[in-house]
């Protein structure tokens, strides 16, 4: 069926006048006499896009935490103490021995808790003479006696005696002459202790008895007696 103009332009005039009618028909607030809600205030979020000032904070606070961040970064490197001139080349169980000079005899007439007595020692030895090589040894030495029969009196026979020298061999790298010595008999005991108490705790665990816990040493103490006893060797390690 063809269409005359005229009929198109009543169609699409009918379509508009019902288009006009649907959009001017009541609501549902308005046939229910309900009160109308008022539309929701656009929220928007601060510093995105939220206009060209707050666009333009955005785009610099990146910025801003870098500059924090570098800031806290060269503050941080500053209070950090500089490190020693020290490398630790190696480490090794130079001398070990565990002994129960009683024998299984000890195991039957032991009554009560030893008494255990520690003596340690620290030495240094420079290996070459056209390098700062050194070998670090620190002995320790355990005796475990028994407890005495009276109050004051003497101790018993030895329950097991264990001796130790734990080494290092280590290289300074252009130090203050002062600070040579500190760094030999101070130091690099402070490091290797851990190592030589778990060996003494092992020996003497595998040797029957219950493992010595060595306690830790003040080393600089250590240090400075040895340098009241001996002054002529101070500065000589």
């Amino acid at each position: 069926m063809i269409t005359s103009p005229s009929a198109l332009v009543k169609e699409h005039s009918c379509f508009k006048k019902t288009t006009r009618a649907f959009a001017a028909a009541p609501t549902l607030p308005d046939r229910l006499n309900l009160p109308r809600r008022r539309p929701r205030p656009q929220h928007t979020r601060i510093g995105v896009l939220a206009n060209p000032a707050g666009h333009a904070t955005a785009l610099e606070e990146p910025n801003t935490f870098e500059s924090r961040k570098l800031s806290s970064m060269s503050d941080t490197a500053q209070s950090v103490p500089p490190a020693l001139p020290l490398a630790i080349n190696l480490q090794y169980t130079r001398d070990l021995s565990f002994e129960v000079p009683v024998g299984a005899e000890i195991f039957a007439t032991l009554r009560a808790q030893p008494q255990i007595g520690v003596n340690i020692d620290v030495q240094a030895n420079r290996l070459q003479d056209d390098q700062m090589v050194y070998e670090v040894t620190l002995s320790i030495k355990a005796e475990a006696k028994e407890a005495p029969a009276t109050e004051n009196g003497p101790a018993g026979r030895t329950v097991f005696l264990t001796e130790l020298v734990y080494a290092a061999v280590v290289t300074l790298t252009n130090p203050p002459a002062e600070l040579i010595e500190p760094i030999l008999l101070v130091e690099v005991p402070r490091l290797i202790f851990p190592f030589a108490r778990n060996i003494i705790s092992d020996v003497t665990r595998d040797g029957g008895f219950p493992p010595i816990v060595l306690q830790p040493i003040d080393f600089v103490a250590l240090w400075q007696e040895r340098r009241a006893e001996f002054p002529e060797a101070a500065g000589n390690a």
